[in-house]
């Protein structure tokens, strides 16, 4: 299974929302077709098809837990990151 694959389970489960890193957070929402606008420490990323907008800040090294929870609603609310997508 791929790392892409590997996080991606890991956040679908919810087992773990605290200990997600942030730089593989965001590269995996760059895979799944985001696209990013960075402020200061805030990255912003939207996708055409998509009414949510992701707003993440990092905590030392760490994606929010609770940002963690928006990406997972995102990800399951759109049907997005087909494990079998690679």
């Amino acid at each position: 299974m791929s790392q892409r694959n590997k996080l991606l389970v890991k956040i679908l489960t919810g087992t773990s929302d605290a200990n997600i890193s942030f730089d593989a957070l965001c590269q995996l929402l760059r895979t799944l077709g985001f696209e990013e606008r960075i402020r200061g420490s805030h990255h912003i990323f939207t996708k055409e098809g998509v009414q949510e907008i992701l707003n993440l800040q990092p905590k030392q090294g760490k994606a929010k837990a609770y940002q963690v929870k928006q990406v997972r609603d995102v990800v399951l609310n759109n049907q997005l990151g087909g494990l079998d997508e690679d």
